[in-house]
């Protein structure tokens, strides 16, 4: 009888292996990078899957709140990112933008008076660490009760500590503290670090040997692979564009008429020894993900090879 029954546990034995080992992959923060040296360099997160598996449910710990560290939760269907660049103005993308269950922007890019070209909606914003003094110059627009806008907040430690050292933390404690409904989250260090490593991962550069500073489009990319069941992009050109002939030549953002050209800023960018945003570089990994994951651009469209 005992010889009987040792089937059945050896199958649950390994139905119960199976599902914790799936367990670790969804859930862990950087599995596939500690797996690698088992199965590969080939090895990635998404070896089971065409498409990643929708995680909007599970509240992710790379992002905590401000003050009392909660992680981030949030469910998103399909999400529109937009763009701050010129390549927005006069695509009258603004109610196709405002049909999507969330939209995102970026930094302290305005809505209103370019509704018919951006939408009126916001549901988040990414923000650079550099950037959290143009919301705190304007906190009732941007923090004021009845704005149900989340916030994250990205920069390195130096600036995000929470020691009272950190003095863009600082200001965001103390927009909570002056506005107690505002929804601000910070990039945990661990979180920055897994941006930098995937950096390195997908270019083979380290980004601090290379004099490089992630954009807030990398980082905002990179939260919407883990929480956007579909992924919209608008206004983003690809790592070819400033390189094609007759390009269409745009302020570097589209709230600031009469700015500096986007592709003259792109290969300044590009070419710099240190501190530079590395726009053309990012696009082309950008390029690379949109093949794995449901990610399409608009305004412009790109042509995936």
């Amino acid at each position: 009888i005992a010889l009987l029954w040792k089937p059945p546990i050896i199958v649950t034995s390994l139905i119960v292996a199976v599902s914790l080992f799936l367990l670790v992959i969804n859930y862990s923060e950087k599995p596939y990078f500690l797996l690698q040296p088992v199965f590969g360099q080939s090895f990635s997160r998404n070896w089971m899957f065409s498409r990643p598996p929708h995680k909007a449910f599970k509240p992710h710990r790379g992002y905590l709140s401000v003050p009392n560290q909660e992680p981030l939760k949030l469910h998103c269907e399909v999400c529109s990112i937009v763009s701050s660049s010129g390549q927005m103005l006069g695509r009258e993308a603004g109610a196709e933008i405002d049909q999507s269950s969330c939209i995102w922007r970026m930094n302290n890019a305005p809505t209103r008076g370019f509704e018919r070209d951006v939408g009126r909606r916001t549901d988040l914003r990414v923000v650079s660490h550099t950037s959290v003094p143009l919301l705190i110059q304007k906190p009732q627009h941007f923090f004021g009760q009845g704005n149900e806008t989340v916030y994250v907040v990205w920069g390195p430690l130096r600036n995000m500590r929470q020691d009272g050292k950190g003095i863009v933390y600082n200001m965001l404690r103390q927009a909570v503290e002056n506005y107690p409904h505002a929804r601000i989250y910070v990039t945990t260090e661990d979180r920055m670090n897994y941006c930098d490593t995937v950096f390195k991962k997908e270019t083979g550069k380290d980004r601090i040997q290379s004099g490089s500073y992630l954009s807030t489009g990398w980082f905002t990319l990179i939260l919407a692979m883990d929480m956007c069941k579909e992924i919209r992009v608008y206004g983003m050109i690809n790592d070819t564009y400033c390189k094609s002939e007759g390009y269409r030549k745009v302020p570097y953002h589209y709230y600031e008429a009469g700015s500096r050209d986007e592709c003259a800023e792109y290969l300044l960018h590009e070419s710099a020894p240190y501190g530079g945003h590395r726009f053309i570089t990012e696009k082309a990994v950008f390029a690379k993900w949109a093949k794995t994951h449901p990610i399409k651009f608009f305004s412009p469209e790109w042509q995936l090879s």
